[in-house]
């Protein structure tokens, strides 16, 4: 995710979001996956390169899918806010770490990995390659002894109605906060949606959306319970920064009128004086 070192726990880690999203993505909406069927997997990976030095590979989410006690598939979740063109390489890259780590253990049964990738990007689609071999120049009479790699993309701002419907879990608070974001450019969120995960939807929020308003409302996160909540904390939040300005434009006319800056700070009450 490029800023997840700042997410203590992001949302999908949490298993009713988890089993959500592959259900509503993967499956088409059907409840294939539960929740209490998830386990936790190491994010953390480790090989040795060819300089000899040990390197790390850290996913963002990934899990053992299991039924009756039998695991079935390694299922993993990569968030994205832009686009990265050699994604499938890091790709490939994860689940060939699970496919080795699997071999190390001595399974007597190796288990299909899968990765998707959740683009949350407003702007424009997916503009990268989304397999290996879109991205090299093959020799002549090669191609064919080249494996490829191809990467599934969400679009998670391009979702349907009927696609977003699908989904049960915060989840669908955070796709439908992203479909109407790239809709309306500075759509201020009115789904009234209780939130089970306020923590972490605050922190999806900031963390793909760069907007640092977030953080400030969780930071101060009591009695925000629906993104109806965080409107009326944004509403304030722009009051309050229109108030900021225009004690600094009056600031500014008392400086050109020939008052100090001290006599200035006092009638507009600013914090202290500015450099004009």
């Amino acid at each position: 995710m490029g800023e997840k070192d700042i997410t203590e726990k992001i949302l999908e880690d949490y298993n009713d979001v988890f089993a959500d999203i592959i259900n509503g993505l993967v499956f088409k909406g059907e409840q294939r996956i539960l929740p209490e069927s998830l386990k936790n997997a190491q994010v953390h990976s480790q090989y040795k390169a060819e300089d000899g030095k040990v390197h790390e590979l850290e996913r963002d989410v990934i899990k053992y899918w299991k039924e009756k006690e039998v695991e079935l598939a390694i299922c993993g979740i990569e968030n994205q806010s832009n686009v990265k063109k050699y994604m499938p390489f890091r790709i490939i890259g994860y689940d060939g770490a699970a496919y080795r780590s699997q071999l190390l253990d001595d399974r007597k049964e190796i288990l299909p990995v899968m990765t998707i990738v959740l683009y949350f990007g407003t702007d424009h689609h997916w503009r990268g390659k989304k397999n290996i071999k879109g991205l090299m120049k093959i020799p002549e009479g090669l191609d064919e002894y080249i494996n490829d790699y191809e990467m599934k993309v969400f679009e998670i701002a391009w979702l349907t109605e009927e696609e977003i419907s699908r989904f049960h879990s915060d989840f669908k608070v955070v796709a439908n906060f992203f479909v109407q974001k790239r809709k309306h450019k500075n759509y201020i969120p009115d789904d009234p949606t209780e939130i089970k995960h306020v923590d972490e939807v605050l922190k999806l929020l900031q963390v793909m959306t760069r907007d640092e308003r977030y953080q400030t409302i969780f930071q101060e996160k009591k009695g925000v319970h629906s993104m109806c909540d965080v409107a009326e904390r944004l509403e304030k939040m722009g009051m309050e920064k229109g108030k900021e300005e225009e004690k600094i434009r009056v600031y500014k006319k008392l400086i050109e009128k020939g008052f100090s800056e001290q006599e200035a700070q006092e009638i507009t009450e600013l914090p202290k004086p500015l450099e004009v």
